[in-house]
């Protein structure tokens, strides 16, 4: 699973890197979590970068606080779940990142379980996850509520020994213009959605400062 990550490059470097104009300022963040409103880029507005709530909540759902909130959604099954469905078919969008946290579940290598892990680029650059988006609306008030979830796979040779799951990260702008793109095929949309060259990335083992949100400071990204 993805459940908190970073994004840390400066505005000028995302603008350059995904060709699009930031619609909000935002700070940058070192541990992301659900319920917070984070970047993303949506297949309506590729051009441009907006903020919208981790965790989905589908436009049908007539109770907002009432049902589950996914903040991410299985690769292998995007195509089967209603939820997730029409949303793979009409709206997809990256998630901006440059790196994200997992937990090792079980003891290696000395470390005790539940050992927290930042995984990143080799290069350190900023990537994109695969997401999935909706806009819930309020009808009592009017608000319209963007949300997001992320989409996860099979982990890598990297990854394996930390979790059973991984992140989808889109490899490169080529293949984040595709998975935006409403002129690709379902099918060509689904073998996006591999997971990333192990050679690419990298991790190490932080503090467990990552495990509050409340902790959104540069010292989470420091190797202990």
């Amino acid at each position: 699973m993805c459940g908190r990550y970073s994004l840390i490059a400066p505005p000028g470097l995302i603008k350059e890197r995904f060709g699009a104009d930031l619609a909000e300022d935002f700070a940058p963040t070192y541990n992301a979590a659900p319920s917070q409103h984070l970047p993303v880029i949506t297949n309506a507005a590729p051009s441009q970068v907006r903020l919208m709530q981790w965790g989905l909540v589908p436009a049908w759902v007539k109770d907002r606080t009432s049902g589950p909130q996914p903040i991410n959604a299985r690769a292998e099954t995007l195509a089967e779940k209603p939820s997730f469905r029409q949303l793979l078919q009409r709206r997809r969008c990256l998630v901006l990142a440059d790196s994200f946290y997992e937990w090792q579940q079980k003891e290696a290598h000395g470390l005790p379980p539940k050992t927290p892990h930042r995984i990143l680029l080799t290069s350190g650059q900023p990537y994109a996850f695969a997401g999935l988006w909706d806009e819930w609306l309020d009808r009592a008030t009017g608000e319209i509520l963007p949300t997001f979830t992320i989409v996860t796979t099979e982990p890598n040779a990297l990854m394996a020994p930390l979790h059973h799951r991984m992140p989808v990260i889109l490899q490169g702008p080529e293949a984040e213009q595709a998975w935006l793109s409403d002129a690709v095929s379902a099918a060509d949309h689904q073998a996006l959605l591999q997971p990333y060259p192990t050679e690419l990335m990298r991790e190490y083992v932080i503090s467990k400062l990552v495990n509050s949100p409340a902790h959104n400071e540069p010292a989470v990204l420091e190797p202990v």
